[in-house]
């Protein structure tokens, strides 16, 4: 083979990060089809030997010595192997030199090309794969390679992957040369090489952005339990702590939301929502509807639904614009979620509970706001107190007696 085009494959390889032992491997397989093609059959064993510049090859037949020959392509009868290997037995490998004396170089370059390029692509789609396989699920970080129109190419540790128009958040400007965080959702082999799912919308990419920037989720004391994402626009999560000492909320929004505002920094103007898990379902769903107030939670745990009863004035915040608050909080929680106003159903307002202090609307809102001066801010909190204790606080005697009247009607 001509050195030039050793020169060639080498620089291929390089290139592509392909290591020389498959490129050489990638050679003899040529060698040997451009052998079998002008020479010899399939049947036939074939071994070749490279220089250790690859210039040159030797080309061997390789037969089993037999006591009786059956298949003259792959066996030897013991006198024949002498020649070849004075020491030879039955059922020692023989190898015979068949390398022809002129012309074989030029054909089998001309053969070993393509052969070469197809192993060498074969090879390069296997370390792909391989390298980002076991990082399925991970956060990567990668450049904008190129835009054409709403198509957008990313490298990708030197690989150029398109970025889906369903992956992309709605309404990003990415620009070449931008670095920006990835999901890597699967690898998957086809014929055409391994294809990267490559995401931006995925929600597990906002649980791998907060876990890169919460110690609390990092070390596990903080749970991510759920999340709900409308990319680029809103996102909800769910948060537990293993630890009841500390406050998985706040832990995740961190000082003056310094810490969830690093994950949005990542992901554009999209708003993301922390909110307290819990295992309790009616609990967990009020969570979810902040910054609704929710007069009361009926969940039909056979059928997965929950009607949600509120006040006229909370009913469009519940709903959200567009729908959009009550759909990521049946999504968080996995229930069904129907908003009804308590006006509208008599019966169950008489059974709602009343737990925060403004929902009073018997108290004047002068009243309600020395309360949550104060600190009180629900009912169970002053149903307590006496007619001294709310005239400490600020209260005059008149407004502590209103007070303490409302408290006795409240459920």
């Amino acid at each position: 083979m001509q050195s030039q085009f050793i020169a060639a494959i080498n620089q291929i390889s390089a290139e592509k990060n392909i290591p020389r032992d498959i490129v050489m491997e990638a050679v003899k397989s040529a060698f040997r089809t451009a052998y079998r093609k002008e020479y010899g059959n399939k049947n036939q064993n074939i071994d070749v030997e490279l220089s250790e510049n690859a210039e040159n090859a030797t080309v061997y037949l390789l037969k089993t010595v037999a006591k009786e020959v059956v298949d003259p392509d792959l066996e030897i009868d013991l006198k024949e192997a002498k020649k070849y290997n004075k020491k030879a037995k039955v059922e020692d490998v023989i190898k015979i030199d068949v390398t022809p004396a002129v012309g074989y170089g030029r054909i089998a370059a001309q053969a070993a090309k393509q052969v070469i390029m197809q192993r060498l692509q074969e090879a390069e789609r296997d370390l792909v794969f391989k390298k980002f396989k076991d990082r399925e699920n991970e956060l990567l970080t990668a450049l904008v390679h190129r835009v054409e129109r709403d198509n957008v190419y990313i490298n990708l540790e030197n690989i150029t992957i398109p970025l889906g128009a369903d992956q992309k958040i709605p309404n990003e400007h990415l620009n070449p040369g931008q670095r920006i965080k990835l999901y890597l959702e699967k690898v998957i082999k086809t014929s055409k090489g391994p294809q990267l799912l490559i995401s931006r919308t995925h929600p597990e990419l906002i649980r791998k952005l907060m876990e890169n920037e919460i110690p609390e989720i990092q070390d596990g004391i903080v749970e991510i339990k759920a999340i709900a994402r409308e990319a680029g626009v809103r996102c909800k999560v769910a948060v537990y702590s293993k630890d009841p000492k500390i406050d998985p909320v706040g832990s995740s929004v961190g000082q003056k939301g310094v810490r969830i505002q690093a994950v949005t920094n990542e992901i554009g103007d999209e708003r993301i929502d922390i909110i307290p898990w819990s295992e309790d379902q009616a609990k967990f769903l009020e969570s979810a509807l902040a910054p609704a107030t929710v007069g009361k939670i009926v969940i039909d745990s056979k059928t997965a639904r929950a009607s949600v009863y509120v006040h006229e004035d909370q009913r469009a915040l519940a709903i959200g614009r567009n729908g959009q608050n009550v759909r990521l909080a049946s999504k968080l929680t996995k229930l069904e979620v129907d908003i009804k106003n308590i006006e509208e159903n008599p019966a169950v307002a008489d059974k709602i509970e009343i737990k925060d202090i403004s929902e009073l609307t018997e108290l004047d809102p002068a009243i309600i706001e020395k309360l949550k001066i104060a600190n009180l801010t629900q009912v169970e909190q002053v149903k307590g107190l006496s007619s001294e204790d709310l005239v400490d606080i600020g209260l005059n005697k008149e407004e502590a007696k209103i007070v303490i009247d409302t408290m006795k009607k409240v459920k």
